[in-house]
């Protein structure tokens, strides 16, 4: 079973993106086939500067290299340097309309809100079609909001191969609907748009500061507190097993612990169970030339597969010298 899925470098990881996606990422290299990817050519829809585009690539690398993704036992890599996807792009981009990349809701959300959409942003899901038809993907783990960006990648796929043959690999959505949304410090699903993200990477004060701001009720430290309204108990539940968190509902029902004390045993469970991918991250970022010597590993593996798709178009659409001089 071969899984695919790309991650935005868009800054800090924070334990909605962990619990949510990176998590999940490290078991499925141990049960199935992975091909994981930094997508930093989708980042350039939202770009900044230079500096902050070349900073946040390294970073989710680092990040992600340190959480637990194994080079040896998945394909990573960054989306750049595998050019055989922005070809293929180019060819699938003639097998959908544009009516049909109108409707899509990401694209719609953003000129809703007064983006002056680029070109970029307007075939954004045609890249993304590109990037899992080119590595023949069973599953794609999205989420509900990514869900229709697939079903456009399937009818792409569905159009080409009834034009110019059996090419390429229907791929399934796979949405774990069980999936919990962590909330943020203020109660709205963590986000790094809402500015209401706990870092996990980010230095011990500043980590300090994100957990002391949850947003809490009034209740004092003499009175009981209701677990199943509190944003410190939905984030810190994340972490425990079914006996862990029978003793923390035990704390919040009874009275002389305040949210201060709630907080600080929070904090401290975020240090200790991100302590040891801190200390890795630090070792990796440290050494570029490991980081670069991996992503060409990557890299390598990564455009040596989607070669394969790519001759198989260029063969159906006739593209190439071979095919003027045969």
């Amino acid at each position: 079973m071969r899984i695919l899925t790309g991650v935005q470098p868009s800054g800090k990881l924070h334990l909605g993106n962990y619990f949510s996606v990176i998590r999940k990422l490290v078991d499925y290299q141990n049960k199935s086939d992975l091909f994981c990817f930094v997508a930093d050519l989708h980042a350039l829809t939202t770009f900044t500067s230079s500096k902050n585009q070349t900073e946040n690539t390294y970073d989710a690398v680092c990040d992600f290299l340190a959480l637990g993704i194994d080079p040896d036992k998945c394909s990573f890599w960054i989306q750049s340097e595998v050019p055989e996807v922005t070809e293929l792009t180019w060819y699938l981009s003639m097998s959908i309309t544009v009516p049909k990349l109108e409707l899509a809701h990401s694209y719609k959300d953003k000129v809703a809100k007064g983006i002056v959409p680029s070109g970029g942003l307007f075939f954004y899901p045609v890249l993304m079609a590109a990037d899992i038809l080119a590595f023949n993907s069973d599953k794609i783990p999205v989420g509900k909001d990514q869900k229709q960006h697939l079903e456009f990648t399937r009818d792409i796929a569905e159009k080409f191969n009834s034009q110019y043959g059996e090419t390429f690999k229907l791929p399934e959505p796979e949405i774990d609907e069980e999936t919990a949304i962590v909330p943020g410090v203020d109660g709205a699903k963590m986000s790094k748009s809402y500015g209401n993200t706990i870092n996990f990477f980010d230095d011990e004060k500043k980590l300090k500061k994100s957990v002391m701001g949850i947003v809490t009720d009034s209740a004092g430290v003499d009175e009981a507190k209701n677990h199943k309204e509190s944003i410190i108990y939905a984030i810190h539940s994340l972490f425990l097993d079914s006996a862990g968190k029978k003793d923390l509902e035990s704390r919040f029902a009874t009275p002389g612990t305040g949210y201060g004390d709630l907080k600080k045993a929070l904090l401290e469970t975020i240090l200790d169970y991100f302590g040891p991918y801190r200390k890795e991250r630090e070792r990796i970022a440290a050494d570029p030339t490991y980081v670069r010597s991996v992503m060409k590993k990557g890299s390598d593996k990564a455009r040596a597969e989607a070669s394969i798709i790519l001759d198989k178009v260029r063969d159906r659409l006739g593209i190439g010298i071979s095919k003027i001089s045969s």
